[in-house]
């Protein structure tokens, strides 16, 4: 946990636009910059179909709480091709997309100084698949944990420090990281992905849990422990609130796996 050097990155920064998702690395970074400086720090949140509504939730709820200048975004990712036929590399043009309307809002923003944004990436990205960098290095997108050699870990541990209610938040990346690379990216299947899930935390009590998409078929992913939890009944409940949302879903079974993060990139071409 490297506190002092997280806060000495932030005070090199005067001017800030953290991009905040909803999840505990934003949300803790989007905290101790409005605290460090509320009125140097604007806390943007991004809301497309797949952006989970209960991350939006927490990031109002945490705006409302802390006095934030929020400032809620649409980017325009779903009109661009290259992100919606869902390529490997899917997360460099949905931040392109994101970096670029921030840059926009920075223009509408008082021009005391640059604006800066910043984004949540941790130490552990870097060691990962991670085309969404490209995008933030090519907009000049700086990332005060890994400046400051900061990992998950560390994150939780300052936020379980602070007392904040989202320290142990289950890790749960955007709705499109569902979907198989190459199943092609619609608000419809996302939904489905969003409402599948959480009826299944519902049904079992499982923390952590997918339904992974490949085409109109769905796996859902849980760890080796939560496995018998998954039963035909609540698969068949799953299945058919997913297909309220997507009515062409084929099918939904328990996948033969356990869950692993970031299943859905392997086999692209």
């Amino acid at each position: 946990m490297n506190v002092d050097g997280l806060e000495r990155v932030l005070a090199r920064i005067p001017d800030r636009i953290v991009a905040c998702s909803g999840g505990v690395d934003s949300l803790l970074l989007a905290t101790l910059a409005h605290r460090a400086a509320p009125r140097r720090t604007v806390v943007a949140h991004d809301i497309t179909p797949a952006v989970p509504a209960a991350a939006t939730a927490r990031v109002a709820a945490r705006a409302a709480g802390e006095g934030w200048h929020l400032e809620v975004v649409r980017s325009p990712e779903f009109a661009d091709e290259a992100y919606l036929s869902n390529p490997r590399n899917r997360c460099l043009h949905c931040k392109r997309h994101l970096y670029a309307t921030l840059d926009g809002l920075s223009a509408r923003l008082p021009r005391v100084r640059e604006w800066t944004v910043l984004s949540g990436a941790n130490v552990d990205d870097l060691g990962e698949y991670r085309p969404g960098l490209d995008a933030a290095a090519e907009r000049g997108v700086r990332h005060p944990y890994i400046e400051a050699q900061i990992d998950k870990a560390g994150i939780r541990a300052m936020a379980r420090a602070a007392d904040l209610d989202f320290a142990d938040l289950p890790a749960s990346p955007c709705l499109a990281s569902r979907l198989y690379t190459e199943t092609r990216v619609t608000a419809a299947r996302l939904r489905a992905v969003e409402i599948g899930e959480e009826v299944l935390g519902t049904l079992t009590g499982i923390a952590v849990s997918r339904c992974r998409v490949r085409d109109d078929h769905v796996l859902i992913e849980v760890a080796q422990a939560d496995r018998s939890r998954v039963t035909v009944a609540v698969i068949d409940r799953v299945a058919s609130a997913m297909r309220a949302a997507e009515p062409r879903l084929i099918s939904v079974r328990l996948d033969p796996e356990p869950y692993r993060p970031g299943r859905a990139f392997e086999g692209a071409s």
